[in-house]
Protein backbone atom coordinates (compact mmCIF):
# COMPACT_ATOMS: atom_id res chain seq x y z
CA UNK A 1 0.00 0.00 0.00
CA UNK A 2 1.30 3.44 -0.94
CA UNK A 3 1.51 5.93 1.90
CA UNK A 4 -0.23 9.30 1.84
CA UNK A 5 1.93 12.31 1.07
CA UNK A 6 2.13 14.84 3.91
CA UNK A 7 3.39 18.42 4.08
CA UNK A 8 2.72 21.69 5.89
CA UNK A 9 3.00 24.63 3.48
CA UNK A 10 1.13 23.64 0.33
CA UNK A 11 0.06 20.67 -1.77
CA UNK A 12 -1.16 19.86 -5.28
CA UNK A 13 -2.47 16.65 -6.81
CA UNK A 14 -3.13 15.87 -10.47
CA UNK A 15 -3.52 12.78 -12.68
CA UNK A 16 -0.29 13.76 -14.47
CA UNK A 17 2.85 14.43 -12.46
CA UNK A 18 3.95 17.37 -14.62
CA UNK A 19 0.75 19.25 -13.76
CA UNK A 20 1.17 18.67 -10.02
CA UNK A 21 4.77 19.88 -10.26
CA UNK A 22 3.73 22.96 -12.24
CA UNK A 23 1.32 23.89 -9.45
CA UNK A 24 3.91 23.24 -6.77
CA UNK A 25 6.43 25.43 -8.56
CA UNK A 26 3.98 28.34 -8.34
CA UNK A 27 3.36 27.71 -4.64
CA UNK A 28 6.95 27.16 -3.64
CA UNK A 29 9.12 29.24 -5.96
CA UNK A 30 6.78 32.17 -6.51
CA UNK A 31 4.73 32.07 -3.28
CA UNK A 32 1.59 32.05 -5.41
CA UNK A 33 -1.84 31.13 -4.14
CA UNK A 34 -4.00 28.07 -4.79
CA UNK A 35 -5.81 29.60 -7.77
CA UNK A 36 -2.61 30.72 -9.48
CA UNK A 37 -1.16 27.26 -8.92
CA UNK A 38 -4.29 25.68 -10.38
CA UNK A 39 -4.19 27.78 -13.54
CA UNK A 40 -0.59 26.65 -14.07
CA UNK A 41 -1.60 23.03 -13.50
CA UNK A 42 -4.66 23.31 -15.76
CA UNK A 43 -2.64 24.72 -18.64
CA UNK A 44 0.09 22.11 -18.18
CA UNK A 45 -2.25 19.14 -18.09
CA UNK A 46 -4.02 20.40 -21.23
CA UNK A 47 -0.66 19.79 -22.93
CA UNK A 48 0.52 16.73 -21.01
CA UNK A 49 -2.72 14.70 -21.11
CA UNK A 50 -4.15 15.72 -24.52
CA UNK A 51 -6.52 12.76 -24.87
CA UNK A 52 -8.24 13.72 -21.61
CA UNK A 53 -8.63 17.49 -21.83
CA UNK A 54 -7.89 20.60 -23.87
CA UNK A 55 -8.31 24.37 -23.87
CA UNK A 56 -11.10 23.62 -26.36
CA UNK A 57 -13.22 22.17 -23.56
CA UNK A 58 -15.03 23.15 -20.36
CA UNK A 59 -14.08 23.56 -16.71
CA UNK A 60 -15.64 23.83 -13.25
CA UNK A 61 -14.16 25.17 -10.02
CA UNK A 62 -15.08 24.94 -6.33
CA UNK A 63 -13.06 27.38 -4.23
CA UNK A 64 -12.76 27.70 -0.44
CA UNK A 65 -11.16 30.55 1.50
CA UNK A 66 -11.08 30.14 5.30
CA UNK A 67 -13.81 32.15 6.96
CA UNK A 68 -15.57 32.95 3.68
CA UNK A 69 -18.45 31.25 1.82
CA UNK A 70 -17.46 28.59 -0.69
CA UNK A 71 -17.87 29.70 -4.31
CA UNK A 72 -17.95 27.90 -7.65
CA UNK A 73 -17.08 28.88 -11.20
CA UNK A 74 -19.16 27.60 -14.09
CA UNK A 75 -17.03 27.63 -17.24
CA UNK A 76 -19.18 25.46 -19.47
CA UNK A 77 -20.06 26.40 -22.99
CA UNK A 78 -23.57 26.61 -24.40
CA UNK A 79 -24.84 25.42 -27.75
CA UNK A 80 -24.12 27.94 -30.49
CA UNK A 81 -26.79 30.45 -31.50
CA UNK A 82 -27.24 28.62 -34.80
CA UNK A 83 -27.22 25.16 -33.24
CA UNK A 84 -30.76 23.83 -33.09
CA UNK A 85 -32.63 20.56 -33.26
CA UNK A 86 -33.81 21.50 -36.75
CA UNK A 87 -30.22 22.14 -37.84
CA UNK A 88 -29.49 18.42 -37.45
CA UNK A 89 -32.85 17.16 -38.68
CA UNK A 90 -32.39 19.16 -41.91
CA UNK A 91 -29.22 17.16 -42.51
CA UNK A 92 -31.02 13.85 -42.14
CA UNK A 93 -29.70 13.14 -38.63
CA UNK A 94 -31.78 11.82 -35.74
CA UNK A 95 -28.89 11.97 -33.25
CA UNK A 96 -25.99 14.37 -32.82
CA UNK A 97 -22.74 12.87 -34.12
CA UNK A 98 -20.22 11.90 -31.45
CA UNK A 99 -17.24 12.85 -33.61
CA UNK A 100 -16.47 15.44 -36.24
CA UNK A 101 -17.32 19.11 -36.87
CA UNK A 102 -21.03 18.69 -36.13
CA UNK A 103 -20.10 17.32 -32.70
CA UNK A 104 -18.15 20.56 -32.03
CA UNK A 105 -21.38 22.46 -31.39
CA UNK A 106 -20.85 24.08 -27.97
CA UNK A 107 -18.56 26.85 -26.82
CA UNK A 108 -15.33 26.07 -25.00
CA UNK A 109 -15.47 27.66 -21.55
CA UNK A 110 -12.30 26.54 -19.82
CA UNK A 111 -10.04 29.49 -20.71
CA UNK A 112 -12.60 32.03 -19.51
CA UNK A 113 -12.87 29.96 -16.34
CA UNK A 114 -9.15 30.55 -15.78
CA UNK A 115 -9.73 34.28 -16.27
CA UNK A 116 -12.68 34.32 -13.87
CA UNK A 117 -10.67 32.41 -11.25
CA UNK A 118 -7.79 34.86 -11.51
CA UNK A 119 -10.16 37.73 -10.65
CA UNK A 120 -10.79 35.94 -7.34
CA UNK A 121 -7.06 35.37 -6.98
CA UNK A 122 -6.48 39.12 -7.38
CA UNK A 123 -8.78 39.75 -4.40
CA UNK A 124 -6.43 37.50 -2.40
CA UNK A 125 -3.45 39.58 -3.48
CA UNK A 126 -2.47 37.28 -6.34
CA UNK A 127 -0.34 39.09 -8.90
CA UNK A 128 1.71 36.53 -10.80
CA UNK A 129 1.84 37.32 -14.53
CA UNK A 130 0.15 35.04 -17.02
CA UNK A 131 3.53 34.41 -18.65
CA UNK A 132 4.64 32.70 -15.45
CA UNK A 133 1.42 30.72 -15.01
CA UNK A 134 1.57 29.31 -18.56
CA UNK A 135 5.35 28.89 -18.60
CA UNK A 136 5.44 25.13 -18.07
CA UNK A 137 2.57 24.47 -20.48
CA UNK A 138 4.29 26.43 -23.25
CA UNK A 139 7.60 24.66 -22.59
CA UNK A 140 6.06 21.20 -22.79
CA UNK A 141 4.04 22.05 -25.90
CA UNK A 142 7.15 23.38 -27.68
CA UNK A 143 9.77 20.88 -26.55
CA UNK A 144 7.53 17.86 -26.06
CA UNK A 145 6.08 15.56 -23.44
CA UNK A 146 6.73 11.84 -22.97
CA UNK A 147 3.67 10.02 -24.35
CA UNK A 148 1.88 8.16 -21.56
CA UNK A 149 0.59 4.63 -21.92
CA UNK A 150 -2.87 6.11 -21.42
CA UNK A 151 -2.47 8.44 -24.40
CA UNK A 152 -1.07 5.62 -26.53
CA UNK A 153 -3.91 3.26 -25.57
CA UNK A 154 -6.66 5.85 -26.17
CA UNK A 155 -5.22 6.91 -29.53
CA UNK A 156 -4.84 3.30 -30.66
CA UNK A 157 -8.28 2.19 -29.51
CA UNK A 158 -10.20 5.14 -30.90
CA UNK A 159 -8.13 5.67 -34.06
CA UNK A 160 -10.70 4.26 -36.52
CA UNK A 161 -13.29 6.88 -35.53
CA UNK A 162 -10.77 9.72 -35.18
CA UNK A 163 -8.23 9.40 -37.95
CA UNK A 164 -10.38 11.05 -40.63
CA UNK A 165 -11.58 13.94 -38.50
CA UNK A 166 -10.24 17.38 -39.54
CA UNK A 167 -6.80 18.00 -38.11
CA UNK A 168 -6.57 14.85 -35.99
CA UNK A 169 -3.94 12.90 -37.94
CA UNK A 170 -1.51 15.78 -38.40
CA UNK A 171 -1.81 16.67 -34.69
CA UNK A 172 -1.97 13.43 -32.75
CA UNK A 173 -0.19 11.03 -35.10
CA UNK A 174 3.50 11.05 -35.97
CA UNK A 175 4.19 10.14 -39.59
CA UNK A 176 0.68 8.64 -39.67
CA UNK A 177 1.44 6.36 -36.72
CA UNK A 178 0.23 6.42 -33.15
CA UNK A 179 3.09 7.92 -31.10
CA UNK A 180 4.65 5.21 -28.96
CA UNK A 181 4.45 5.32 -25.18
CA UNK A 182 7.59 7.00 -23.91
CA UNK A 183 8.31 8.86 -27.14
CA UNK A 184 8.52 12.66 -27.28
CA UNK A 185 5.39 14.41 -28.54
CA UNK A 186 5.22 18.11 -29.42
CA UNK A 187 2.31 20.49 -30.11
CA UNK A 188 3.84 23.57 -31.76
CA UNK A 189 0.58 25.21 -32.86
CA UNK A 190 -0.89 24.89 -29.39
CA UNK A 191 2.29 26.40 -27.95
CA UNK A 192 1.88 29.38 -30.26
CA UNK A 193 -1.73 29.81 -29.13
CA UNK A 194 -0.68 29.72 -25.49
CA UNK A 195 1.96 32.36 -26.21
CA UNK A 196 -0.73 34.48 -27.86
CA UNK A 197 -2.86 34.20 -24.72
CA UNK A 198 0.11 35.47 -22.70
CA UNK A 199 0.55 38.49 -24.97
CA UNK A 200 -3.11 39.31 -25.64
CA UNK A 201 -4.67 38.07 -22.39
CA UNK A 202 -7.07 35.21 -21.68
CA UNK A 203 -10.03 37.26 -22.91
CA UNK A 204 -8.50 37.19 -26.41
CA UNK A 205 -9.72 33.61 -26.76
CA UNK A 206 -13.24 35.04 -27.01
CA UNK A 207 -12.80 38.63 -28.14
CA UNK A 208 -10.01 39.98 -30.34
CA UNK A 209 -7.57 38.75 -32.98
CA UNK A 210 -7.16 35.28 -31.51
CA UNK A 211 -10.95 34.86 -31.30
CA UNK A 212 -11.22 35.76 -34.98
CA UNK A 213 -8.59 33.15 -35.83
CA UNK A 214 -10.41 30.51 -33.75
CA UNK A 215 -13.71 31.41 -35.44
CA UNK A 216 -12.10 31.14 -38.88
CA UNK A 217 -10.68 27.76 -37.91
CA UNK A 218 -14.08 26.53 -36.72
CA UNK A 219 -15.74 27.69 -39.93
CA UNK A 220 -13.03 26.03 -42.03
CA UNK A 221 -13.58 22.61 -40.46
CA UNK A 222 -17.38 22.94 -40.61
CA UNK A 223 -18.29 23.57 -36.97
CA UNK A 224 -21.47 25.62 -36.38
CA UNK A 225 -19.78 27.72 -33.64
CA UNK A 226 -19.31 31.33 -34.79
CA UNK A 227 -17.32 34.42 -33.81
CA UNK A 228 -20.49 35.86 -32.25
CA UNK A 229 -20.75 32.77 -30.03
CA UNK A 230 -17.18 33.41 -28.88
CA UNK A 231 -17.83 37.11 -28.31
CA UNK A 232 -20.94 36.40 -26.23
CA UNK A 233 -19.39 33.84 -23.89
CA UNK A 234 -18.58 34.55 -20.23
CA UNK A 235 -17.80 32.16 -17.38
CA UNK A 236 -19.46 33.05 -14.10
CA UNK A 237 -18.93 32.81 -10.37
CA UNK A 238 -21.87 31.25 -8.58
CA UNK A 239 -23.03 29.60 -5.37
CA UNK A 240 -22.33 25.85 -5.28
CA UNK A 241 -24.75 23.23 -4.04
CA UNK A 242 -24.13 22.16 -0.45
CA UNK A 243 -25.09 19.15 1.62
CA UNK A 244 -25.46 19.28 5.40
CA UNK A 245 -23.75 16.01 6.33
CA UNK A 246 -23.33 14.55 9.80
CA UNK A 247 -19.59 15.25 9.48
CA UNK A 248 -19.84 18.78 8.09
CA UNK A 249 -20.71 20.59 4.85
CA UNK A 250 -20.02 19.10 1.41
CA UNK A 251 -20.00 21.28 -1.71
CA UNK A 252 -20.30 20.54 -5.40
CA UNK A 253 -21.28 22.24 -8.64
CA UNK A 254 -24.89 22.87 -9.59
CA UNK A 255 -26.67 21.63 -12.73
CA UNK A 256 -26.06 21.23 -15.59
CA UNK A 257 -23.36 19.15 -13.83
CA UNK A 258 -24.07 15.98 -11.89
CA UNK A 259 -22.68 17.48 -8.69
CA UNK A 260 -26.16 17.01 -7.31
CA UNK A 261 -25.80 13.26 -7.99
CA UNK A 262 -22.58 13.04 -5.99
CA UNK A 263 -24.16 14.89 -3.07
CA UNK A 264 -27.33 12.78 -3.26
CA UNK A 265 -25.35 9.54 -2.93
CA UNK A 266 -23.59 10.86 0.19
CA UNK A 267 -26.88 12.18 1.59
CA UNK A 268 -28.56 8.79 1.18
CA UNK A 269 -25.60 6.95 2.73
CA UNK A 270 -25.56 9.36 5.68
CA UNK A 271 -29.26 8.71 6.27
CA UNK A 272 -28.63 4.95 6.05
CA UNK A 273 -25.92 5.36 8.71
CA UNK A 274 -23.34 3.35 6.83
CA UNK A 275 -20.85 3.69 9.70
CA UNK A 276 -22.70 0.69 11.20
CA UNK A 277 -20.94 -1.52 8.66
CA UNK A 278 -17.28 -2.30 8.07
CA UNK A 279 -15.35 -0.42 5.43
CA UNK A 280 -15.40 -2.27 2.09
CA UNK A 281 -17.74 -4.93 3.46
CA UNK A 282 -20.45 -6.55 1.36
CA UNK A 283 -23.10 -4.40 3.04
CA UNK A 284 -21.15 -1.18 2.47
CA UNK A 285 -20.53 -1.81 -1.23
CA UNK A 286 -24.12 -2.93 -1.82
CA UNK A 287 -25.51 0.21 -0.18
CA UNK A 288 -23.21 2.55 -2.13
CA UNK A 289 -24.27 0.86 -5.38
CA UNK A 290 -27.97 1.05 -4.46
CA UNK A 291 -27.63 4.70 -3.44
CA UNK A 292 -25.99 5.33 -6.80
CA UNK A 293 -29.00 3.83 -8.60
CA UNK A 294 -31.36 6.11 -6.70
CA UNK A 295 -29.23 9.19 -7.39
CA UNK A 296 -29.09 8.35 -11.10
CA UNK A 297 -32.87 7.87 -11.11
CA UNK A 298 -33.23 11.38 -9.69
CA UNK A 299 -30.69 12.73 -12.20
CA UNK A 300 -32.46 11.30 -15.21
CA UNK A 301 -35.79 12.71 -14.09
CA UNK A 302 -34.69 16.24 -13.17
CA UNK A 303 -31.14 17.33 -14.09
CA UNK A 304 -30.57 19.51 -17.14
CA UNK A 305 -29.81 23.15 -17.89
CA UNK A 306 -31.02 24.76 -14.63
CA UNK A 307 -33.17 27.24 -16.54
CA UNK A 308 -35.24 24.24 -17.69
CA UNK A 309 -35.36 22.30 -14.41
CA UNK A 310 -38.74 21.72 -12.76
CA UNK A 311 -37.33 21.90 -9.23
CA UNK A 312 -34.70 24.10 -7.58
CA UNK A 313 -31.47 22.03 -7.46
CA UNK A 314 -30.77 22.77 -3.79
CA UNK A 315 -34.27 21.52 -2.91
CA UNK A 316 -33.27 18.06 -4.17
CA UNK A 317 -31.04 17.72 -1.11
CA UNK A 318 -33.82 18.36 1.41
CA UNK A 319 -34.99 15.53 3.68
CA UNK A 320 -38.52 15.46 2.27
CA UNK A 321 -37.27 15.12 -1.29
CA UNK A 322 -34.66 12.47 -0.44
CA UNK A 323 -36.90 10.33 1.78
CA UNK A 324 -38.50 8.20 -1.00
CA UNK A 325 -35.08 7.45 -2.47
CA UNK A 326 -33.75 6.33 0.91
CA UNK A 327 -36.80 4.15 1.56
CA UNK A 328 -36.47 2.46 -1.84
CA UNK A 329 -33.16 0.83 -0.85
CA UNK A 330 -33.15 -2.72 0.47
CA UNK A 331 -30.22 -4.25 2.33
CA UNK A 332 -30.96 -7.74 1.04
CA UNK A 333 -31.80 -7.16 -2.63
CA UNK A 334 -30.36 -5.26 -5.59
CA UNK A 335 -32.89 -3.12 -7.45
CA UNK A 336 -33.08 -3.24 -11.26
CA UNK A 337 -30.66 -0.97 -13.11
CA UNK A 338 -31.35 0.85 -16.36
CA UNK A 339 -28.87 2.80 -18.43
CA UNK A 340 -26.26 5.37 -17.48
CA UNK A 341 -25.19 8.53 -19.28
CA UNK A 342 -22.07 6.90 -20.67
CA UNK A 343 -18.37 7.63 -21.03
CA UNK A 344 -16.40 10.78 -20.44
CA UNK A 345 -12.74 11.76 -20.29
CA UNK A 346 -11.77 14.35 -17.76
CA UNK A 347 -9.02 15.50 -15.43
CA UNK A 348 -9.58 16.41 -11.78
CA UNK A 349 -6.95 18.42 -9.88
CA UNK A 350 -6.73 19.80 -6.35
CA UNK A 351 -4.60 22.46 -4.64
CA UNK A 352 -4.46 23.76 -1.06
CA UNK A 353 -2.03 26.57 -0.23
CA UNK A 354 -0.28 27.67 2.96
CA UNK A 355 -3.18 29.94 3.93
CA UNK A 356 -5.65 27.06 3.72
CA UNK A 357 -7.23 28.31 0.50
CA UNK A 358 -8.44 25.29 -1.44
CA UNK A 359 -9.40 24.60 -5.04
CA UNK A 360 -11.19 21.58 -6.48
CA UNK A 361 -11.07 21.75 -10.27
CA UNK A 362 -12.12 19.70 -13.28
CA UNK A 363 -11.42 20.19 -16.99
CA UNK A 364 -12.75 18.12 -19.87
CA UNK A 365 -13.42 17.64 -23.58
CA UNK A 366 -15.99 14.85 -22.89
CA UNK A 367 -14.99 11.75 -24.92
CA UNK A 368 -11.39 10.78 -25.68
CA UNK A 369 -10.02 13.66 -27.80
CA UNK A 370 -13.47 15.29 -27.72
CA UNK A 371 -14.91 15.79 -31.18
CA UNK A 372 -11.60 14.64 -32.67
CA UNK A 373 -11.37 17.87 -34.66
CA UNK A 374 -8.30 20.07 -34.30
CA UNK A 375 -8.36 23.69 -35.45
CA UNK A 376 -5.83 24.14 -38.29
CA UNK A 377 -4.07 27.36 -37.22
CA UNK A 378 -4.51 27.35 -33.46
CA UNK A 379 -4.02 23.62 -32.81
CA UNK A 380 -6.99 23.49 -30.42
CA UNK A 381 -8.76 20.14 -29.99
CA UNK A 382 -12.46 21.05 -29.65
CA UNK A 383 -14.81 19.23 -27.30
CA UNK A 384 -17.91 17.17 -28.19
CA UNK A 385 -19.88 17.93 -25.02
CA UNK A 386 -22.90 18.87 -27.13
CA UNK A 387 -23.43 15.29 -28.27
CA UNK A 388 -25.03 14.72 -24.85
CA UNK A 389 -28.03 16.73 -26.11
CA UNK A 390 -31.03 14.82 -27.44
CA UNK A 391 -32.87 15.56 -30.70
CA UNK A 392 -36.08 14.07 -29.30
CA UNK A 393 -38.55 16.95 -29.10
CA UNK A 394 -39.83 16.28 -25.56
CA UNK A 395 -36.57 15.05 -24.02
CA UNK A 396 -35.35 16.69 -20.81
CA UNK A 397 -32.04 17.55 -22.49
CA UNK A 398 -33.35 18.42 -25.95
CA UNK A 399 -30.98 20.59 -27.96
CA UNK A 400 -31.76 24.31 -28.27
CA UNK A 401 -29.63 27.35 -29.20
CA UNK A 402 -27.81 28.78 -26.18
CA UNK A 403 -28.68 25.81 -23.97
CA UNK A 404 -26.18 24.19 -21.59
CA UNK A 405 -25.56 20.47 -22.16
CA UNK A 406 -25.65 17.96 -19.33
CA UNK A 407 -22.22 17.54 -17.70
CA UNK A 408 -20.86 14.52 -15.90
CA UNK A 409 -18.21 16.87 -14.48
CA UNK A 410 -18.30 17.74 -10.77
CA UNK A 411 -15.42 18.79 -8.48
CA UNK A 412 -16.07 18.25 -4.75
CA UNK A 413 -14.99 20.03 -1.58
CA UNK A 414 -15.83 19.37 2.08
CA UNK A 415 -15.52 21.45 5.22
CA UNK A 416 -15.65 19.22 8.29
CA UNK A 417 -17.03 20.38 11.65
CA UNK A 418 -13.58 19.80 13.20
CA UNK A 419 -11.99 22.34 10.83
CA UNK A 420 -10.52 20.05 8.18
CA UNK A 421 -10.92 20.98 4.51
CA UNK A 422 -10.94 18.30 1.81
CA UNK A 423 -10.78 18.64 -1.96
CA UNK A 424 -11.45 15.49 -3.96
CA UNK A 425 -12.64 14.25 -7.34
CA UNK A 426 -11.99 12.00 -10.31
CA UNK A 427 -12.58 11.55 -14.01
CA UNK A 428 -14.84 8.88 -15.41
CA UNK A 429 -18.37 9.82 -16.57
CA UNK A 430 -20.91 7.83 -14.55
CA UNK A 431 -18.01 6.72 -12.35
CA UNK A 432 -17.39 10.21 -10.98
CA UNK A 433 -20.12 10.34 -8.30
CA UNK A 434 -19.51 6.69 -7.39
CA UNK A 435 -15.79 7.14 -6.88
CA UNK A 436 -16.35 10.40 -4.99
CA UNK A 437 -18.68 8.56 -2.62
CA UNK A 438 -16.16 5.78 -2.15
CA UNK A 439 -13.14 8.00 -1.50
CA UNK A 440 -15.08 10.35 0.79
CA UNK A 441 -16.68 7.62 2.93
CA UNK A 442 -13.49 5.55 3.17
CA UNK A 443 -11.61 8.58 4.44
CA UNK A 444 -14.22 10.55 6.37
CA UNK A 445 -16.50 7.82 7.74
CA UNK A 446 -14.10 4.90 8.12
CA UNK A 447 -10.93 6.90 8.86
CA UNK A 448 -8.77 5.34 6.16
CA UNK A 449 -5.65 7.33 5.15
CA UNK A 450 -6.26 9.37 2.00
CA UNK A 451 -3.97 7.28 -0.18
CA UNK A 452 -5.50 4.02 1.03
CA UNK A 453 -8.99 5.33 0.25
CA UNK A 454 -7.87 5.93 -3.34
CA UNK A 455 -5.64 2.89 -3.90
CA UNK A 456 -8.03 0.27 -2.50
CA UNK A 457 -10.04 -1.71 -5.09
CA UNK A 458 -13.03 0.08 -6.60
CA UNK A 459 -16.17 -0.68 -8.50
CA UNK A 460 -18.23 1.06 -11.16
CA UNK A 461 -21.89 0.66 -12.04
CA UNK A 462 -22.66 1.28 -15.69
CA UNK A 463 -20.56 2.60 -18.53
CA UNK A 464 -17.43 4.66 -18.50
CA UNK A 465 -14.82 5.53 -21.10
CA UNK A 466 -13.80 2.58 -23.23
CA UNK A 467 -16.70 0.36 -22.10
CA UNK A 468 -20.26 -0.14 -23.35
CA UNK A 469 -21.68 -2.66 -20.84
CA UNK A 470 -23.95 -1.58 -17.97
CA UNK A 471 -22.73 -4.19 -15.47
CA UNK A 472 -21.36 -3.65 -11.97
CA UNK A 473 -17.63 -3.79 -12.69
CA UNK A 474 -15.41 -4.92 -9.81
CA UNK A 475 -11.62 -4.85 -9.75
CA UNK A 476 -10.20 -8.33 -9.28
CA UNK A 477 -8.57 -7.44 -5.94
CA UNK A 478 -11.91 -7.83 -4.15
CA UNK A 479 -12.21 -11.05 -2.17
CA UNK A 480 -14.27 -13.78 -3.90
CA UNK A 481 -16.81 -13.77 -1.06
CA UNK A 482 -17.56 -10.08 -1.72
CA UNK A 483 -18.10 -10.70 -5.44
CA UNK A 484 -20.17 -13.83 -4.80
CA UNK A 485 -22.20 -12.00 -2.16
CA UNK A 486 -23.05 -9.16 -4.55
CA UNK A 487 -24.13 -11.63 -7.20
CA UNK A 488 -26.34 -13.38 -4.65
CA UNK A 489 -28.03 -10.04 -3.94
CA UNK A 490 -28.86 -9.73 -7.64
CA UNK A 491 -26.03 -7.54 -8.94
CA UNK A 492 -24.78 -8.22 -12.47
CA UNK A 493 -21.10 -8.37 -11.53
CA UNK A 494 -18.28 -8.24 -14.11
CA UNK A 495 -14.74 -8.74 -12.80
CA UNK A 496 -12.15 -6.47 -14.47
CA UNK A 497 -8.41 -5.98 -14.19
CA UNK A 498 -6.34 -4.90 -11.23
CA UNK A 499 -5.93 -1.09 -11.01
CA UNK A 500 -8.07 -0.75 -14.14
CA UNK A 501 -8.01 2.78 -15.61
CA UNK A 502 -11.76 2.62 -16.27
CA UNK A 503 -12.21 3.15 -12.52
CA UNK A 504 -11.06 6.73 -12.93
CA UNK A 505 -8.16 8.88 -11.81
CA UNK A 506 -9.09 9.91 -8.28
CA UNK A 507 -7.24 12.33 -6.04
CA UNK A 508 -7.70 14.13 -2.75
CA UNK A 509 -6.04 16.54 -0.33
CA UNK A 510 -7.06 17.19 3.28
CA UNK A 511 -5.83 20.07 5.44
CA UNK A 512 -6.11 20.08 9.22
CA UNK A 513 -6.77 23.67 10.28
CA UNK A 514 -5.32 23.32 13.79
CA UNK A 515 -1.95 21.85 12.75
CA UNK A 516 -1.76 23.05 9.15
CA UNK A 517 -0.75 19.53 8.12
CA UNK A 518 -1.77 18.45 4.63
CA UNK A 519 -2.40 14.85 3.57
CA UNK A 520 -2.80 13.90 -0.09
CA UNK A 521 -3.22 10.91 -2.33
CA UNK A 522 -3.22 10.28 -6.07
CA UNK A 523 -4.48 7.39 -8.16
CA UNK A 524 -2.03 4.64 -9.17
CA UNK A 525 -4.40 4.05 -12.10
CA UNK A 526 -3.23 7.37 -13.55
CA UNK A 527 0.08 9.07 -14.34
CA UNK A 528 -0.46 11.29 -11.34
CA UNK A 529 1.46 12.61 -8.41
CA UNK A 530 1.04 14.51 -5.18
CA UNK A 531 3.47 17.39 -4.76
CA UNK A 532 3.87 19.00 -1.33
CA UNK A 533 6.33 21.17 0.59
Amino acid sequence: MLNSTQSTRGMAVAPHALAAQAAMSILRRDHGNAIEAMVAAAATIAVAYPHMNSIGGDGFWVISEPGKPVVAIEACGTAGANVSRQFYLDQGLDTIPVRGPLAANTMAGTVDGWREALTISASWGGKLPLARLLEDAIHYAETGIPVTRSQYASTSTKLPELVDQPGFANTFLVENNVPAAGSRFTQERLAKTLRTLVVQGLDSFYRGDLAKMIADDLAEIGSPITLQDLNDYHARTMTPLHLKHSLGEIYNTAPPTQGIVSLTILAILDRLDIRRYRADSLEYIHLVVEATKQAFRMRDQYVCDPSNMLIAPQACLADAFLSPYVKAISLDKALPWGNGKGPADTVWLGVIDAEGRAVSFIQSIYHEFGSGTVLPRTGINWQNRGCSFSLAENHLNVLAPGKKPFHTLNPALARFTDGRTMVYGTMGGDGQPQTQATVFTRYAVFNQPVQQAITAPRWLLGRTWGKSSESLKMECRFKPEIIDGLRALGHDVEVVGDFDEMMGHAGAIVRDASSGILEGGCDPRSNGAVAGY
